[in-house]
């Protein structure tokens, strides 16, 4: 039997570790403009959305190449 290595990867999205940090980075500046900006409400709101938007398609688009990688392994 052949033991495949495997990359480390968050348990919660399957990211990789710069991808994960860089997604982290993101929500922390988004809590931050959300408490401590002077902003609107609706512009608070509006970029929760997209910050979340943006979490949500990297983590989508990742798991995609993760399964199309595993397609062409086999």
């Amino acid at each position: 039997m052949r033991r495949r290595r495997e990359k480390k990867t968050s348990v919660r999205l399957g990211l990789d570790t710069i991808t994960e940090a860089l997604v982290l980075a993101l929500m922390i500046v988004v809590f931050v403009m959300i408490f401590y900006s002077g902003i609107e409400l609706e512009y608070k709101i509006a970029a929760s959305v997209l910050v979340f938007g943006i979490i949500f398609l990297v983590a989508t688009a990742n798991q995609a190449v993760k399964q199309k990688e595993d397609v062409h392994r086999y």
